[in-house]
């Protein structure tokens, strides 16, 4: 019996070693299928958060490219006011045979035009120096120290712009708290306007949808003038940056490292913007994880339960990937399409129309939009933008195509499939493009009771003016042209005999 026994027990322990060895292998091959599974849907998200994080920060750039070039153009253009008084541009304080007391009223009446421009922006100067150092207007003691007698001299040797006469500078003799705008008034006068390198935050501000991005904007020596990062304003861009874009003017790249994005703009400057690469990929680390814990219990407990988490892996990429391709082709201030995504959404539409299907595109432009920023403020100008994008959502269904081109251009492909004869087309396009100029009108905002706003379209049809957008495009824009030449505030469709 104890021969038996023993042999009994032998046998069961052989049978209990048999099912540990079959459980540990059964576990290798659930743990080896789970992590071939997980490893290639990391990599797979990696690829396509990088695809989509790379078009996102691309289109902020084109976006903080366009801002600072408005702003840097609103400064020439407040510097060409001063040329609506004859006597600004003509009076010559250098001139001996001046009457003192005639001088002095000039000089009083001058000053008193450049204050008043100057109150309208955030000015540090706004004054005009003439060649014995005379000043008129408002120049504030920093920069005369900063120039001292060099003054005039080195302000006129700012000026190297042969066409417009006029020229930017920052960073003089080390000092990057301002930059200077100079524009030749006379052979011996110029206007120099100045503002704080800090004013340069609101230009560069962003909406968001990434995080730990740094907007930098450099001149040609790679000198910072701006940066969104303490500490960098004035300094030399650092060489992990530098190196990578030394040869690009336009570009976009990434690596292991980073993300970068550059565009020119301005005086010879660059807008650069830059995101650890680790910092794009911090979803897809939380994802990793999730993955792999999920996947250590999936080869516990069962096949099945593995199979129920990789559809939950799934929708979470599923996810991610939708929000960022959302962000890439949204203007994130009105909410219509941007500008590249319009452009692809119309041609595949028109792409895939059959010969009964009509469509008309209407351009839409914000009458006197400049005038708008100038006088009120973009943080109003914004506000007016987003409020087109609002009413031409209410106006337009969910067939048309919405977007958003640049500034205060706005597009639509309007669906006309449904009607099949040509004059109720027109009849159509003429009623929504109504209804549209009321409605922004009726939509202004309410804290600028001055403002009142309208818009002007111009209307071209599928497919009798064009069957691409740029050709489209093309007869819409001289479409709107003829709006504004009828005096703004109303719409006209193209013809081919016009």
């Amino acid at each position: 019996m104890t021969r038996l026994f023993k042999k009994k027990e032998e046998n069961n322990g052989n049978i209990r070693r048999f099912k540990f060895a079959m459980i540990i292998y059964y576990a290798f091959i659930i743990i080896g299928i789970i992590l071939f599974v997980s490893v290639s849907t990391i990599q797979k998200t990696d690829e396509v958060l990088k695809t989509k994080v790379s078009d996102l920060t691309s289109d902020l750039n084109v976006q903080m490219k366009m801002n600072i070039d408005s702003y840097l153009s609103r400064v020439e253009t407040m510097a060409t006011l001063i040329f609506a008084e004859k006597e600004t541009y003509i009076y010559d304080a250098t001139d001996k045979s001046n009457d003192e007391y005639e001088a002095l009223n000039t000089e009083n009446a001058i000053s008193e035009q450049l204050y008043n421009l100057c109150l309208m922006e955030n000015f540090v100067d706004f004054g005009i120096v003439y060649s014995n150092n005379h000043i008129v207007g408002k120049l504030s003691n920093n920069t005369k120290e900063l120039f001292g007698d060099r003054l005039y001299n080195d302000l006129a040797a700012i000026i190297n712009r042969e066409r417009t006469h006029d020229g930017w500078l920052a960073g003089y003799h080390g000092n990057y708290n301002r930059i200077y705008y100079v524009k030749r008034v006379n052979e011996n006068a110029v206007l120099v306007t100045s503002f704080y390198a800090t004013e340069l935050a609101s230009v560069f501000e962003h909406p968001g949808g990434i995080e730990d991005i740094t907007i930098r904007l450099i001149e040609e020596n790679n000198v910072m003038l701006y940066s969104s990062a303490d500490g960098e304003t004035g300094t030399v861009l650092e060489n992990e940056i530098a190196s990578r874009i030394r040869e690009h003017e336009s570009v976009t790249l990434m690596d292991n490292d980073y993300l970068i994005t550059v565009n020119p703009c301005g005086d010879n400057w660059r807008v650069i913007c830059s995101v650890p690469t680790q910092i794009i990929l911090k979803e897809k680390n939380y994802v990793q994880i999730y993955i792999l814990l999920i996947g250590l219990i999936a080869a516990i407990v069962a096949i099945g339960l593995s199979v129920v988490l990789s559809f939950g892996v799934s929708s979470s990429v599923d996810k991610t990937v939708t929000s960022l391709d959302r962000k890439a082709k949204t203007d994130q201030l009105t909410g219509v399409l941007n500008k590249r995504s319009f452009e692809i959404r119309v041609d595949t539409v028109l792409k895939s129309a059959v010969d009964s299907m009509h469509y008309a595109l209407i351009i839409i432009d914000i009458d006197n939009f400049k005038s708008v920023n100038d006088t009120f403020g973009h943080a109003y100008g914004d506000k007016v933008l987003a409020g087109l994008g609002e009413v031409m959502r209410k106006i337009f269904t969910a067939q048309d195509s919405l977007g958003r081109l640049g500034g205060d251009e706005f597009c639509v492909l309007f669906h006309l499939t449904d009607i099949a004869d040509e004059e109720e087309r027109l009849n159509l396009i003429h009623q929504k493009c109504d209804a549209l100029g009321k409605a922004f009108r009726q939509n202004i905002p309410d804290d600028n009771e001055v403002y009142a706003g309208s818009i002007s379209m111009g209307a071209a049809v599928y497919p009798l003016n064009g069957t691409s957008f740029n050709e489209l495009y093309k007869k819409a824009d001289s479409a709107l042209y003829q709006s504004k030449e009828k005096g703004k505030n109303t719409f006209t469709i193209y013809r081919e005999d016009t």
